[in-house]
């Protein structure tokens, strides 16, 4: 049974601070929740930034608990729920042909190919096997990254609406709401000549969607879409329309 947590991070900790600056480590925390391990299931995670403090997001196959990351990055003993965990069925049963809802997605838009403008030193090892398949470089334009939602949001079970401030009734609903450009180290290592550095640029979209396969878009929302799901991208969340 699938279960959506929000888990609350207080950005002024150092715990919090640490984890909100590496999605690797982020990532560790949020494995850390599930009681099966070694892991085996899928997870989905993202962050959400707010004013005051962080909302964590995750998607788990079984049930998670967060204490962990509460006591090293929330508010530990505070009145207010700092972790809230539900059932996801109920959203996957209202998934039905024809329900219009937002939606919000953080993804890492990127495109394959075997040329590369300039390719880093680890893409030029791969690109110089026997077999090369090809490396993956960023979309970092907002016209390319709203071209790869666009692309490709038929093929996760949806349609996007079309923006009610368009009188042609031509423009997706759609928006870029944030554009990061994350930089961090594998391995726990900050400079260490032995981690691996890693960029990740994100793109945040917000807009309005309706279903048009409802199996495949229950998959999409299981599976998440895109790549650097580990590092927190690909869940895809779905709300009730303002004013619907």
């Amino acid at each position: 049974m699938p279960y959506l947590s929000r888990v609350w991070l207080n950005p002024l900790r150092t715990g919090a601070q640490a984890l909100l600056r590496n999605p690797e480590k982020m990532h560790a925390a949020v494995l850390g929740g599930i009681a099966r391990q070694p892991v085996t299931e899928r997870v989905l995670w993202r962050l959400d930034t707010q004013q005051h403090r962080a909302e964590l997001l995750v998607l788990t196959d079984s049930r998670p608990s967060w204490d962990h990351i509460i006591e090293q990055a929330g508010w530990t003993n505070a009145e207010d729920p700092q972790a809230l965990v539900r059932d996801y069925q109920p959203l996957l049963d209202r998934i039905q042909l024809g329900r219009e809802f937002g939606f919000r997605l953080r993804a890492n838009p990127v495109a394959a190919t075997r040329n590369p403008a300039s390719p880093s030193a680890r893409q030029k090892e791969r690109l110089a096997a026997p077999r090369p398949r090809g490396v993956r470089v960023p979309h970092r334009t907002v016209a390319h990254q709203l071209d790869w939602l666009t692309s490709r949001i038929d093929k996760w079970g949806f349609a996007l609406l079309t923006s009610p401030d368009d009188p042609a009734g031509e423009l997706p609903a759609v928006r870029l709401s944030a554009r990061e450009r994350l930089v961090f180290f594998k391995n726990g290592r900050d400079t260490a000549a032995s981690a691996r550095r890693v960029v990740l640029s994100t793109a945040t979209f917000d807009g309005a969607l309706r279903v048009t396969d409802p199996d495949r878009a229950r998959q999409t929302l299981l599976n998440g879409v895109g790549a650097a799901k580990a590092y927190g991208c690909g869940l895809l969340t779905l709300a009730p329309l303002t004013g619907s």
